[in-house]
């Protein structure tokens, strides 16, 4: 209340001081005539109402009506008026200015209002975008506070919901917003304002339904702006439980397409080698398989699909490892050369006589990796494009530095891989379309690769063009650990 007296302490000063210029400079400077004189006072109250309000403006008009009488209206010096027509000239300037006085100050007002209400309409719209950006009803409802306060300039905000009987607060002083009155919002549905101590409360409304309530601290903003920020709230709400219910949905159609997948996967790998199984013990107790030669060349073929069957139930269960992060790695510096010749090494029988070209770049650091889990990356990409590319052309593996890291690239020259797929080669059981039959296996070479690259903290991805090949390539940071001295 202080700084608001001194505030108008110090406007009615400055009024009557323009008054006492106005006066002073018609009086020694300017030589005019009487209406002029008024018509000054007029537009300086006019200026002065518009500034500062009707009260300041009133007490100016009262003032300049007897510095008008005393100084420019016959007898001089005197507020006697000797012609009755001064009298009415008077009243007519006092009425003008009081009039005009609360026109201006109305039209101010309203000017105040219209900016007020803009401002909050900026602050809805900002507002209600923070909430579009929410897509978890927990964390919306922990964020909605905050979202109040930030926007609105609040001291503090409390958000109340009913059925789950939780209070969320932000902000300083976030406290003192009394749960009870907060209750009493969402009951009693409609908003209270305490201009006094500075609280707000206002129900959050679903429709014409109240939901919930929240509390707002420091200058509270206008009654209709507290019911659109419950019914903004509100949306907010019902928008995240929706979108949560649809992220759930999509999650199970997922679910159960992963599941098909897999089955799909199960049906065709695992039926594969348990149907060379079956006829090889089938052979081997008739009667027409008693020869020792046969006999061997059977069990070789029950053990080859039993070692094939075993792959497949470690590749499942690698990939499972590898998602709930329990796979150590075993880091330690190995420069591009070494982890090329160990994959080539240990591919060496399965590519036969395909034409291996290697381009390593001179000067390269070392990676920090795991040996054996790169080795079994470098080892994937280079089994695949031996599998998907002809026998008579050949694979191009590359290494070269590129920022921070190295980045290496196993090319083929197949028939590539389709624009729409390459955005799904790297996801568990899928297999291209063309290939599936084609080739054994059960798509989770490439998932189990991209796991194990993105565990060392680098990235996998693929460029591909139909009919000319396509280009594998993984990044791996350098080395940053300093060489110890003796």
């Amino acid at each position: 209340m202080r700084p608001r007296l001194l505030d108008q302490v110090v406007q009615l000063a400055a009024s009557l001081a323009i008054v006492a210029g106005i006066t002073l400079s018609y009086r020694r400077l300017l030589d005019v005539n009487q209406t002029t004189v008024a018509l000054t006072f007029l537009l300086a109250i006019l200026a002065v109402s518009a500034l500062w309000g009707l009260t300041v403006a009133v007490t100016m008009s009262v003032v300049a009506m007897l510095a008008f009488n005393y100084y420019f209206l016959p007898p001089i010096g005197s507020f006697t008026v000797a012609d009755p027509k001064n009298w009415v000239a008077l009243g007519a300037f006092l009425v003008t200015a009081i009039l005009g006085s609360q026109l201006s100050a109305r039209a101010r007002k309203e000017a105040e209002v219209a900016d007020r209400r803009r401002r909050e309409i900026e602050r809805l719209y900002t507002f209600s975008q923070k909430l579009l950006g929410e897509g978890n009803v927990i964390q919306l409802l922990n964020a909605v506070p905050n979202h109040i306060v930030d926007t609105f300039e609040a001291g503090a905000a409390a958000l109340f919901l009913p059925e789950k009987q939780k209070f969320y607060r932000s902000g300083l002083g976030a406290l003192q917003i009394d749960e009870d009155r907060l209750r009493d919002a969402y009951s009693r549905d409609e908003p209270a304002i305490d201009q006094h101590m500075g609280f707000c409360f206002a129900p959050v409304r679903l429709g014409v339904r109240p939901i919930g309530s929240f509390g707002i601290s420091g200058v509270p903003p206008s009654r209709q702006t507290l019911e659109a920020l419950g019914t903004l709230i509100g949306i907010g709400i019902e928008r995240a439980r929706n979108v949560e219910v649809l992220g759930k949905a999509e999650a199970e159609r997922q679910g159960e397409r992963l599941k098909s997948a897999l089955l799909d996967s199960i049906t065709h790998d695992f039926r594969t080698p348990l149907t060379s199984i079956k006829a090889s013990i089938t052979t081997l107790l008739s009667n027409g398989s008693t020869g020792p030669v046969p006999q061997r060349e059977l069990l070789i073929v029950i053990n080859e699909e039993c070692d094939r069957l075993n792959h497949l139930v470690e590749e499942a269960a690698e990939m499972a490892r590898l998602e709930a992060g329990e796979v150590e790695l075993k880091l330690e510096p190995v420069s591009a050369r070494e982890i090329v010749d160990s994959a080539l090494a240990h591919s060496r029988n399965a590519l036969g006589s395909r034409e291996v070209i290697v381009d390593i770049a001179p000067g390269l650091l070392p990676v920090r990796v795991d040996r054996d889990r790169i080795r079994e990356v470098m080892c994937q990409l280079v089994d695949n494009a031996h599998h998907y590319s002809p026998i008579d052309r050949p694979i191009r593996i590359k290494a070269e530095a590129a920022g921070g890291t190295i980045v290496f690239s196993v090319a083929d020259q197949g028939s590539g891989i389709e624009e729409i797929e390459q955005g799904i080669i790297f996801d568990k059981f899928y297999r291209g379309k063309d290939q599936r039959y084609l080739v054994q296996g059960t798509g989770m070479g490439l998932p189990i690769a991209k796991a194990l690259v993105e565990a060392h903290g680098g990235t996998i991805n693929v460029t591909s063009q139909i009919g000319h090949g396509s280009v594998f390539s993984f990044s791996l940071p350098v080395d940053r650990t300093p060489v110890e001295r003796l």
